[in-house]
């Protein structure tokens, strides 16, 4: 067996420089070893897809991720995984604990166990298991893999390959570097209705795009990255097709990798909704006290329904979106229902320390646009490079 902290070792040797996950006790020691190393970020991930996001961010904006993940979250992010991950030619290295392996486990671990490697195969994504005595090789296979694929490759992690119990720490009971007293949310400010949203989410867009300037905007899913795309398109905007709700897991990668690069996201309500969990990952603190995205900008268009399936009523009409957002800890949340208002929020957003989150409250009209002319890939290499990362490896460009 290896220990936690030479596991993490290897995998900066070579090369891997941001992790994220989802923990499991056959690793534990290894995310032990890394929440209390003094360079690589470990962000804690309350499910597995948004991992899946946060590394594709994270690979975006020049970093090379890894996803540490129990096998049953392979089929929590089989959707990010084939949709993101695979379509958008974004290489990552996932880390599979393989509980169940030769059908010895707890009872819900079985049948996975099982399919574990059927179901890598299913998804195209190539793997081999990793062994405490070649490990090193097993790491630079996955690297080199990725790198020639642009696309997920998987270690499976069975039990007795890294030691457990010890936490990987170098005195067992110190904190991770950095870690402080948890950052209390600010106090919630006497709840108001807000008036009727009087503008489409179209002009809402176009008052938000003026006022972004050249940071890059990471577009949910559906009518909102068709509508933005009509108003103007440009290299820094990320159009999300599919992974709905990962639009913000994306954005806070792009974040965490550049800390000094304003991000900003433009969500929808129901996007966001399907990751709820996201906003305490990005107001409490997502580097375990080490800070938090202090340029993240989180614009939500809520017209509290689900546009692009025929407008079925999204709970965000019962519901202060801006509210929880400052209840997780979000440095400023408002709430706006002009275009001029919008406008000027988004551009104080981008110059005082967040995270911000700017909730526009608009109508359920929809305008005629245009399906985003470019195929995935090319949207992530026109993203990469205009964020200033050279091509990747396994897409057959010259830089």
């Amino acid at each position: 067996m290896i220990k936690g902290t030479e596991f993490a070792a290897e995998l900066e040797a070579a090369g891997f420089d941001f992790f994220t996950g989802v923990p499991c006790s056959l690793v534990e020691d290894v995310i032990a070893a890394l929440e209390a190393h003094p360079r690589l970020p470990y962000v804690p991930a309350v499910r597995e897809d948004v991992g899946v996001g946060l590394a594709a961010g994270a690979w975006l904006a020049g970093k090379r991720p890894a996803v540490l993940l129990q096998n049953s979250g392979l089929g929590t992010s089989l959707n990010a995984l084939v949709s993101l991950s695979i379509m958008y030619r974004l290489p990552v290295l996932l880390i599979v604990t393989w509980r169940g392996h030769e059908g010895r486990d707890a009872p819900e671990h079985i049948q996975m166990g099982q399919i574990t490697p059927r179901l890598l195969d299913l998804l195209t994504i190539p793997h081999r298991v990793a062994a405490a005595d070649r490990l090193p090789d097993d790491i630079a296979w996955a690297r080199a893999e990725a790198d020639r694929l642009s696309q997920p490759v998987a270690l499976l992690v069975p039990p007795g390959v890294v030691e457990t119990g010890h936490h990987g720490g170098d005195g067992g009971d110190a904190e991770p570097a950095g870690r402080g007293a948890p950052r209390r949310p600010a106090d919630l400010p006497a709840g108001r209705a807000l008036p009727a949203p009087g503008i489409s989410r179209l002009a809402a867009l176009r008052a938000a795009l003026a006022a972004v300037g050249d940071a890059p905007v990471v577009h949910a899913n559906g009518y909102i990255c068709r509508e933005s795309f009509s108003v103007t398109d440009r290299p820094r905007n990320f159009y999300m097709i599919g992974s709905m709700g990962l639009a913000s897991a994306i954005g806070l990668g792009v974040s965490l990798a550049r800390p000094g690069l304003p991000a900003v996201v433009f969500d929808g309500d129901g996007n966001l909704l399907m990751n709820l969990g996201i906003l305490p990952m990005i107001g409490g603190g997502p580097l375990m006290g080490r800070g938090r995205p202090a340029h993240f900008v989180h614009v939500v268009f809520d017209n509290e329904v689900y546009g692009s399936t025929g407008d079925q009523a999204s709970p965000s009409r019962h519901t202060r979106l801006d509210r929880l957002a400052l209840a997780a800890g979000y440095e400023s949340a408002e709430a706006f229902t002009t275009a001029d208002e919008i406008g000027d929020a988004v551009a104080r957003a981008l110059r005082r320390p967040g995270p911000s989150f700017v909730l526009a409250k608009v109508t359920a009209e929809e305008h005629e646009a245009p399906r985003i002319p470019y195929a995935p890939e090319e949207i992530t290499h026109r993203f990469r490079r205009a964020l200033g990362e050279p091509d990747a490896p396994g897409d057959g460009r010259s830089s």
